[in-house]
């Protein structure tokens, strides 16, 4: 039997995957899951299961009341869970938090398939998994340090469904994570805790700017490798910005991208002055401005607070408002924290 995969974004940043059977409401596939969204009368009269579909197909019927859901609200993507059958995938964000709907985080085991550092930039981690986790693309993990009792904050570098997962993991000196990497063999198991984040690509058909700073970029491999599957014809600009030359990492397989989807362009930036790279400076200075001055544009973020402080600026100050502005912030010790 064919089912639709629901994703539910709670507030706390946590999401769920529930498979909704055909004709089946989305309020009974999460209860049939064991996760209690808001509701009170369960037959569209109290407007309490309230949601909003960030993306996807579904039918929302006749049979609810106007107090429950305004046609106005109907119409910016609000929808009553215990009246909503989906036709497709869908994303779903839920004015509440997981605790509150008595779920929690999701705990799975991988194995250490792949490390390969980049000089003294970046290592590539891959991991083996059992069960290909479900997860939107863009979102991260957290990957408990052995040994330690903490954890790190990783985005994925690769497509959902997967059961090789990637991250793109930034070299500190004396890190907990980087130390371990050091040691690391092949083989050895690791705990991971997730999906979380609300950073993530939504559907549409509108042109995309990438902006990724440093292994900020791991998040638009995996958002890249779901575009070319899909055969996306969308109008794709990404600027990868760094600090020094051998901080930009895996250019190739942007350049495979770029042989991948018709319509995607890349530019990678320096910030170091001493550098001989073709475009220097920060990636406020290389904006496409025609891109942005054409309207419509949904602009991603990941980078480090500076960066990201600095393209907010950048907006406000000139005036430009994109169609949708979705962005993340991360320090390399700290947790993800993720915004949109």
């Amino acid at each position: 039997m064919m089912c639709y995969r629901i994703a539910l974004n709670f507030e706390d940043g946590i999401t769920r995957f529930v498979d909704c059977k055909p004709g089946e409401k989305v309020l009974d596939a999460a209860f049939r899951n064991k996760i209690n969204l808001p509701m009170d009368c369960s037959d569209g009269v109290c407007g309490t299961c309230k949601c909003r579909a960030e993306s996807g197909a579904y039918d929302m019927g006749e049979d609810y009341i106007e107090d429950a859901l305004t046609e106005d609200e109907a119409a910016e993507g609000l929808v009553l869970t215990c009246q909503m059958v989906p036709s497709s995938d869908c994303v779903l964000s839920v004015p509440t938090t997981s605790q509150a709907c008595k779920t929690g985080q999701q705990v799975f085991a991988a194995t250490v398939a792949r490390i390969e550092p980049h000089q003294d930039a970046a290592v590539v981690l891959e991991l083996d998994v059992e069960d290909a986790p479900a997860f939107l693309p863009g979102q991260y993990v957290n990957i408990a340090v052995p040994g330690s009792g903490d954890h790190r904050s990783y985005s994925f570098s690769s497509a959902p469904g997967e059961h090789r997962l990637g991250f793109l993991i930034k070299k500190i000196p004396g890190g907990l994570m980087g130390g371990w990497l050091a040691r690391a063999q092949p083989g050895e198991r690791l705990e991971l805790t997730g999906p979380m984040g609300s950073f993530y690509l939504r559907d549409g058909d509108g042109p995309l700017l990438f902006l990724a700073g440093g292994t900020g970029l791991a998040p638009f491999l995996s958002m890249l490798e779901v575009l070319a599957r899909a055969g996306s014809r969308r109008q794709i600009h990404l600027i990868y910005g760094v600090t020094r030359d051998q901080d930009l990492v895996l250019v190739d397989e942007l350049a495979a991208y770029a042989g991948r989807l018709p319509n995607f362009t890349y530019a990678t930036v320096v910030a170091d002055p001493a550098s001989d790279h073709p475009r220097k400076g920060w990636v406020t200075q290389h904006m496409p401005g025609d891109m942005l001055a054409a309207g419509g544009v949904d602009v991603y973020l990941c980078g480090p607070p500076p960066m990201v402080d600095a393209v907010r600026n950048y907006l406000d100050e000139n005036g430009i408002r994109p169609a949708s502005f979705h962005y993340e912030k991360f320090t390399p010790n700290a947790p993800l924290k993720a915004i949109a």
